[in-house]
């Protein structure tokens, strides 16, 4: 399978949104990245669910849900409803993981976990046969446009041994600071998404960035 991108759409132009939507179902893009913040879990508050379920009415491709909120539980149901294809939830934030994970795929979302950059991938050892897709965030998540941390490629390189360890067939997505200066590395490493931001909705041409980031 060749990698997937997923430009964020926390970097969109919310005053041009529909057409920013318009622009990725256009696109080389695969999925659109959907960002919840909650001002708790991380200092910066993002659109809610209402604005998921109408970004949903248009889009043509899959909504990748990343939730960066405490209690991500009582959202689950919620999240769902909105139309997301698949919700992430921080290792971080969730006292009892596999419970949520199992919530999220009888909820009939495909179920991911997410761990910040100064955790270790080996906390996620024993959750990595149960989900569909494991997002290592390349930046401190709460902010867009903030600069790649370069120990990210190694822990692709850990996680992916890990994978194979335990014969997950999760995918592996990278978040924070993607652009085309480091994304041969990291799909050399083993990733399998590539999710965008800021290099794909402030470039010149988002359409065109999108194709370069899926050549590689």
């Amino acid at each position: 399978m060749s990698h997937l991108v997923a430009p964020s759409l926390l970097a969109a132009n919310f005053l041009k949104l529909a057409d920013d939507i318009e622009m990725v179902n256009n696109s080389d893009a695969d999925w659109f990245h959907v960002d919840v913040m909650d001002g708790h879990f991380v200092p910066n508050i993002s659109f809610g669910f209402s604005i998921i379920s109408q970004i949903n009415t248009i889009a043509k491709k899959p909504l990748d849900v990343h939730l960066m909120i405490s209690n991500p539980d009582q959202f689950i149901d919620v999240c769902k409803d909105a139309g997301a294809y698949g919700l992430t939830v921080h290792y971080e934030t969730s006292t009892h993981l596999h419970r949520t994970i199992d919530q999220i795929r009888k909820a009939g979302m495909k179920p991911g976990v997410v761990i910040n950059p100064h955790n270790p991938v080996n906390l996620l050892s024993e959750i990595v046969a149960d989900v569909d897709l494991v997002l290592l965030m390349s930046v401190n998540p709460g902010f867009g446009g903030q600069k790649f941390i370069g120990n990210t490629y190694d822990r692709i390189s850990r996680l992916k041994d890990l994978l194979l360890a335990k014969n997950s067939h999760a995918l592996i997505e990278i978040d924070g600071g993607v652009d085309t200066s480091n994304a041969r590395e990291l799909i050399k490493r083993g990733a399998d998404v590539l999710v965008a931001g800021s290099f794909v909705f402030k470039s010149i041409n988002p359409a065109q960035t999108i194709s370069d980031l899926k050549k590689y």
